[in-house]
């Protein structure tokens, strides 16, 4: 029997839209003890949700903003879950006209972080509150339990705090939410978590393409290779649902299921955000940007069918001759040292950001919550965690002793890859850029020098000495004598 609370009773916390992860994290609330009130700019999906949901919990349905702001309880705290951009944007003026003082208004979609910086200020002039916060966890997370992300003011999370730590996944004890930092802290961080998720996913896919067209193993077979890893350090939810998207076969033709999708990867915005705010930062984060450019090549399908149509040459493709066994493993070991760098290089860019925008993020923060409820919850964040206690300073997270000793016997099977591949002519953009990111940051020598040479001779850029301190410049068109400047 539906259960929808009276109209004199109020809610501790409101959802506008109420697609599914609006819908999904309005019933998490509600399964959770708390009265949710519920308003959709298209009253059908309100109705749809009370109709079908509304035994789950005390929901209090309105069909006008006005009515669902009068519903919640003060300091009144709404989250929305509607598209990114002008629609957001359009919700939070109707809530900011119809809010109080000190009234939270909470944006739990995937937004922009400078979006949210702006955002934030401007409803901060008008006496409210607002808070970015990061979801992970897709519609299961929403319903069931999700990672969550918040930034905004600390008085903000003093507010919100029980009642996210109510619905968030827990691990050990501990919900997977914390207050991120001020302004877009929360939202910048669960952008470069799905960066990071962009690069586990594309090198994922390329240990596949590996298995599947380096030693001839079939879906099925991969799948339980997939299952067997799921119980290694490679433990993660990305694996663990690989194997069972291997397995499936399609329901119409029986044939696997990979072999009848389109191999043209989608993509929103985060992953692209990452790699953009990267460059912005000057932090290079290879993998991550190398798995953006993967998924925009994948859709690039009349380029890629003029390229086959026009036979592009090969060059001599080897056939690889390897002991299976042997190889599986090396792909597996490879896999995880490339996860790794992924994860390092997501660290560096929070690091980089926090900095530049005086968020205090800290690291061990992040570890802790992405253990459940995120798309790239995985076994070794807890060693994530233990290497920022160990060195809340850590230049990168692969000089962690742990992780360094980790890559010692990675190192090689991962060049046996690489290798492999571009012999085979297979793409592995993600594997082959993580590891010329490693042999850069090992490197004692890079050709930096000579470029810095070049800068100076056309655009006289000046150039630093190993020998001496100082900016010099050669007088190239001149007498080549050298000018310290």
């Amino acid at each position: 029997m539906t259960q929808t609370a009276e109209k004199t009773d109020l809610a501790q916390i409101g959802v506008v839209g109420l697609a599914v992860m609006g819908s999904n994290l309005a019933r998490n609330f509600a399964r959770n003890g708390n009265t949710v009130a519920v308003y959709n700019r298209s009253p059908e999906k309100t109705r749809a949700l009370i109709s079908e949901h509304g035994d789950e919990g005390a929901f209090i349905p309105s069909e006008t903003v006005e009515d669902f702001v009068a519903s919640l309880e003060r300091p009144r705290k709404a989250i929305i879950m509607v598209q990114a951009g002008a629609a957001t944007d359009a919700v939070i003026n109707q809530l900011t006209e119809a809010m109080d003082e000190g009234d939270i208004i909470i944006d739990g979609g995937n937004a922009l972080f400078t979006d949210t910086i702006r955002r934030e200020k401007e409803v901060a002039a008008k006496g409210r509150h607002f808070v970015g916060a990061g979801i992970s966890g897709g519609e299961e997370g929403a319903l069931n339990g999700p990672s969550i992300m918040p930034g905004g003011p600390a008085e903000s999370w003093e507010t919100l705090g029980p009642i996210l730590e109510s619905i968030a996944a827990n691990v050990d004890g501990t919900p997977c939410v914390t207050h991120i930092g001020p302004d877009g802290a929360g939202h910048f961080v669960k952008m470069v978590h799905n960066g990071i998720e962009y690069a586990d996913m594309q090198v994922i896919g390329e240990a596949y393409q590996l298995l599947r067209y380096g030693v001839g193993m079939e879906p099925a077979e991969i799948a339980e290779v997939f299952r067997e890893w799921n119980a290694s350090d490679l433990d993660s939810y990305l694996i663990e649902i690989t194997a069972e998207v291997l397995a499936q076969k399609d329901p119409e033709t029986g044939a696997p299921l990979v072999d009848v999708i389109v191999d043209a990867a989608g993509q929103k915005g985060t992953g692209r955000w990452t790699a953009i705010s990267g460059l912005e930062l000057g932090v290079p984060i290879t993998g991550i940007a190398e798995s953006v450019f993967a998924r925009a090549l994948s859709s690039a399908t009349a380029q890629r069918a003029a390229a086959q149509e026009g036979q592009l040459p090969s060059g001599t493709i080897a056939e690889l001759n390897v002991d299976k066994a042997e190889f599986v493993e090396d792909v597996r070991r490879a896999l995880y040292a490339a996860k790794l760098i992924a994860y390092s290089q997501g660290f560096d860019e929070i690091k980089a950001g926090s900095e530049e925008f005086g968020w205090n993020v800290d690291p061990r923060d992040l570890a802790t919550i992405w253990r459940g409820g995120c798309i790239i919850r995985a076994k070794f964040l807890d060693r994530i965690r233990e290497a920022y206690d160990n060195n809340a300073d850590l230049p990168a997270l692969i000089l962690d002793p742990y992780f360094k000793g980790e890559l010692e016997n990675l190192i090689d099977p991962w060049r046996r890859v690489v290798v492999a591949a571009t012999q085979l002519g297979l793409p592995v953009p993600v594997f082959a850029s993580s590891l010329s990111y490693y042999d850069s940051l090992r490197a004692e020598r890079l050709p930096a020098a000579l470029i810095q040479g070049q800068r100076d001779f056309f655009g006289a850029h000046t150039f630093k000495r190993v020998d001496r301190e100082g900016t010099f410049h050669i007088e190239w068109s001149g007498d080549r004598s050298l000018t310290e400047m």
